[in-house]
């Protein structure tokens, strides 16, 4: 029998439940699944790239001749054979990482929330990039921390101006390979001093590595991981590679850290999937990334050309971007006069969407800015909404 309550419950969330914010890209991307909406808002893989046949023979493979093992309860730390394939491929000559040193994630963005959790307390200092990951932002604000900016430039992260905002800090985050949201990355000689620097004010630096892999030239930049493995903590995902609908992710850290991140892991969910582990383990241990991988660089190269060609084509020439050679995005800077929040709304009754710059700021926003996404729009809808776009701000300058 259902109980008539006159007085329904008043609820009483904890404080930094009061502080929660929805992302603004998740919001964005309710009004995208219209589908008259150009989208350049999504932050998503190329479903083209999912490799769907190869998933399904893993997932009838394991379940067949495994199938007990993986619907069981697993480990926290995660698969043993996956851990290793992981620990094996960051490895060089120079510096070998040990298994023990990952601990497989529900996707990298728990990894973010493990971080913040183990790491900050309320009103620890966080360097951040300016402008930085959405994700990370909305990761550790729950836990509180005062924000500390760290500049950048065309080149990415500015290791210098850590300097000035480094007593007391608890880590600085960084994303060096074509950053969300910039597509900027980070040179050989730039990652060598931030390392060094960070080093010398005893300062743990996350190197989160979503898009490495995703070079239009196949030529992978150095990990700062194996310039310090003792002071650098790395974050990788299958998602840009494999397919985000499995949810794994990982993270690489000194030993010490990384048991206070399984424990924090424990409380959360006791371990990742282990069937999605052992299918992913099955798809990738015979070298499938490796012919997998170049078929995605080669699409999303072939539509990040299409979309700033029609830039230059349709831009007015006081608009500047980056010119990413790797990755999913590209940023834009307006004339300071234009506020890209306002233009959103124009874009959207006109039938394109993208993503204002303001929320990828912890501090002092430019609201002239915006970040598109090439990789899940067709060349054709990406000159269309290119052409439409750039009337809009012509119109505005």
């Amino acid at each position: 029998m259902k109980m008539n309550n006159p007085n329904p419950i008043e609820w009483r969330f904890a404080e930094r439940a009061a502080h929660m914010q929805s992302s603004f890209i998740r919001e964005i991307l309710k009004i995208t699944q219209r589908p008259e909406i150009i989208s350049f808002a999504g932050g998503l893989p190329s479903s083209a790239t999912f490799p769907v046949e190869e998933m399904k023979a893993s997932f009838d493979r394991v379940l067949s001749t495994s199938g007990k093992t993986a619907l069981q309860y697993g480990p926290t730390d995660g698969f043993p054979p996956l851990r290793e394939w992981i620990a094996d491929s960051l490895s060089t000559a120079d510096c070998r990482i040990a298994p023990e040193q990952v601990l497989m994630t529900s996707g990298s963005q728990q990894a973010l929330d493990l971080l913040g959790k183990v790491l900050i307390d309320e009103g620890s200092r966080v360097l951040v990039e300016t402008p930085s990951y959405l994700g990370a932002l909305q990761a550790f604000s729950v836990y509180r921390p005062e924000f500390a900016s760290v500049d950048t430039d065309d080149d990415g992260l500015v290791p210098s101006s850590i300097d000035a905002v480094a007593d007391g800090a608890r880590m600085l985050y960084a994303l060096p390979n074509f950053q969300n949201p910039t597509g900027r990355s980070l040179s050989v000689a730039r990652r060598q001093e931030l390392v060094e620097t960070c080093a010398r004010h005893n300062l743990p630096l996350i190197e989160d590595d979503p898009y490495g892999a995703l070079s239009y030239k196949g030529a992978p930049f150095p990990k700062m991981l194996n310039m310090n493995p003792d002071g650098v903590i790395y974050m990788g995902s299958f998602s840009k590679v494999l397919t985000p609908g499995i949810r794994l992710g990982y993270v690489v850290a000194p030993l010490p850290l990384l048991r206070r991140l399984e424990l924090a892991k424990q409380a959360a969910d006791l371990h990742t999937a282990q069937l999605t582990q052992m299918v992913v383990h099955d798809v990738i241990k015979d070298g499938f990334l490796e012919r997998h991988i170049p078929t995605i660089r080669a699409l999303y190269a072939n539509q990040c050309q299409t979309m700033l060609a029609a830039m230059t084509r349709h831009f007015p020439a006081a608009v500047q971007w980056t010119k990413p050679e790797g990755g999913m995005f590209i940023w834009v800077t307006l004339p300071p006069h234009i506020d890209a929040m306002k233009l959103l709304d124009q874009a959207i009754a006109a039938g394109v969407a993208f993503v204002p710059g303001a929320p990828f700021y912890a501090n002092a926003p430019a609201t002239n800015t915006l970040r598109l996404s090439f990789v899940t729009v067709t060349p054709d809808r990406i000159n269309e909404g290119i052409a439409i776009l750039g009337k809009l701000i012509s119109a505005l300058v």
